[in-house]
């Protein structure tokens, strides 16, 4: 119930039911790290969203000249990694667990699209949302000038 809980809080969830909820906390898996864990890399095959119940991670990544730079850091009530849920590709940046004990819940893509088989409903509100909050980050880059678009 606790990841329910978290899920309605999420933008990316917003729409869908209690028992839709239920079925994806359902699908979930608690991982736990301590301090300064690898949880992936930049580079390496995206095969699952989390969502960070306790603690805090950073997002790292390295630059054409391999130079490393911290993003951003996430707490509890926020996700990362949900492009694995679109296109299993390559992880974009590193995250790395900065609290000890930080604990996250692990979607793995395979269990996700089987899920949105199974509730089409489920599917698209997800997918819809994804799409908006692709849309989003992508009119505000645009806006960056230090983007150069």
């Amino acid at each position: 119930m606790e990841l329910v809980n978290i899920l309605k809080g999420i933008e990316l969830f917003h729409g869908l039911s209690d028992e839709q909820l239920a079925r994806l906390a359902a699908i979930s898996h608690l991982e736990t790290y301590p301090a300064d864990a690898l949880i992936f890399s930049q580079g390496s095959p995206g095969d699952k969203m989390y969502v960070i119940a306790r603690g805090e991670i950073e997002v790292r990544f390295k630059d054409h000249q391999g130079v490393a730079h911290s993003a951003i850091y996430l707490g509890a009530g926020q996700l990362f990694g949900e492009m694995a849920l679109l296109d299993q590709g390559e992880r974009s940046a590193s995250v790395i667990a900065v609290q000890d004990g930080t604990e996250v819940y692990a979607i793995s893509s395979r269990d996700f699209l089987a899920l949105c088989q199974a509730d089409p409903a489920l599917g698209f509100i997800m997918m819809r949302n994804m799409a908006l909050d692709l849309s989003f980050k992508l009119r505000h880059r645009n806006l960056d000038p230090a983007t150069g678009l």
